[in-house]
């Protein structure tokens, strides 16, 4: 049976919502370093889609690929809650003059969806 040092699933959205979007991250034990091929998965899941990014720690270079790849990945993250709040935060300021607003269609974006 496995163990692991750290296994951990948020719902992203309120559960009166309805709303099924998760985030699942699993990390599990190494044995104090002793076991090389364990299950390293994160999970991120929004109504019917989901994606599983995995973080092999095998050997030093994906150890190192897999912990770059983390890194990068909340560089990103952190940007784009930048941004998202920023927006937030002008749609606010605009409703709040009470101007009007328009709403683009999104590019490419199909007909019924």
């Amino acid at each position: 049976m496995s163990t692991f040092t750290y296994r951990k699933r948020l719902f992203l959205a309120s559960v009166t919502t309805g709303f099924t979007s998760y985030v699942f991250a699993e990390v599990e034990s190494s044995c104090n370093g002793e076991y090389e091929g364990g299950h390293y998965m994160l999970t991120i899941a929004d109504c019917r889609r989901s994606i599983q990014l995995e973080f092999f720690l095998g050997n030093a270079l994906v150890r190192r690929q897999s912990l770059a790849k983390i890194d990068l990945l909340l560089h990103v993250l952190n940007g784009f809650r930048s941004a998202l709040f920023k927006e937030a935060q002008l749609i606010t300021a605009c409703e709040r003059r009470g101007l009007p607003r328009t709403v683009k269609a999104k590019p490419n974006a199909k007909q019924g969806s």
